[in-house]
């Protein structure tokens, strides 16, 4: 265990920067090699200005890498009917091999709808119900992008999960049960023993405490303080909140769900916010697609 006081920060923006210049090359050499371009195709429904910051950001990325890239922006008002249309056009589709729906959707769509009307062969998301299904007994999937991000950020790092406690707080579809699902698989840079604990825990600190590895995703901020983790624990926090904040020239400041100057003084390895794990999401959006084009387009 590493002592007290000798935190190392895990850089996100660094990890994917890297995993985007491998992209590059590598889909370089499939231009070179004439077997074509991976495509992805993101659909924006309403004018979510979180969402359209979040496509903007996944299309400037592949154009930096060299993939194909298209955003239909559809206003909030169509209807379940014409969206499950324009998905089905993507899936029959060959230049696209991914495709994603923003989320969160109007309120007359049905969210599992839509997910499930995704290929599975395109569902770069991992949200599909086979994509889910497979990764929970160990098949090779799409793995639900942020989760993925991740156990990426750990391996790159050097961190050893083979019986390590790894706790999860939170239990979302999208990162708290993927996450856990990932960690737990007896295969190299998972094998960890998993909990998750939740919102329905008289004491959440009885099980954070307990952990080698942390991973908050509660979406709550600066919930994790000093006091519920152990030293030298391994901290990755998921959570990006906003704070009021009149110093700051936006009026507001964006925290995670760890109180990070408190737990970074216990803390061996932590993510920041922002700057942590927020980049690797859409990284992994990107491999997501190269993998989908290298195992049904290539």
């Amino acid at each position: 265990m590493i002592s007290k006081g000798l935190m190392n920060l895990i850089d996100g923006k660094k990890i994917a920067k890297e995993i985007r210049e491998e992209l590059k090359a590598d889909i370089q050499k499939l231009i070179d090699d004439g077997k074509g371009v991976p495509g992805l195709a993101a659909i924006l429904v309403g004018d979510d200005p979180a969402s359209k910051i979040y496509v903007k950001s996944k299309g400037k990325a592949c154009d930096e890498i060299g993939m194909r890239s298209i955003t239909e922006e559809i206003p909030a008002s169509i209807s379940e009917a014409e969206l499950l249309k324009i998905i089905e056009s993507y899936n029959n589709n060959p230049d696209y091999h991914g495709i994603l729906v923003q989320l969160p959707l109007p309120d007359h769509i049905d969210d599992d709808k839509i997910i499930e009307s995704v290929s599975p062969q395109k569902d770069v998301d991992g949200f599909s119900p086979v994509s889910v299904g497979k990764l929970v007994i160990g098949k090779d999937t799409f793995r639900s992008c942020t989760p993925a991000g991740i156990q990426e950020l750990l391996i790159r790092y050097n961190i050893d999960t083979k019986g390590k406690h790894l706790v999860v707080v939170g239990r979302s579809n999208i990162v708290g049960k993927p996450i856990a699902n990932i960690m737990l698989q007896k295969k190299e840079h998972a094998n960890s023993i998993v909990t998750i604990c939740h919102s329905a825990a008289p004491d959440i600190s009885e099980f954070t405490k307990q952990a080698d590895i942390l991973i908050a995703a509660i979406g709550v901020p600066e919930f994790v303080k000093a006091d519920m983790v152990k030293d030298g624990v391994i901290v990755v926090d998921v959570g990006i909140n906003r704070l009021e904040d009149s110093s700051k020239p936006k009026g507001y400041r964006l925290v995670g769900d760890v109180a990070f100057d408190e737990v970074a003084e216990k803390a061996s390895y932590i993510t920041p916010v922002p700057g942590g794990v927020g980049p690797m999401t859409i990284a992994m959006v990107l491999k997501n697609t190269y993998k989908a084009f290298i195992n049904f387009g290539g």
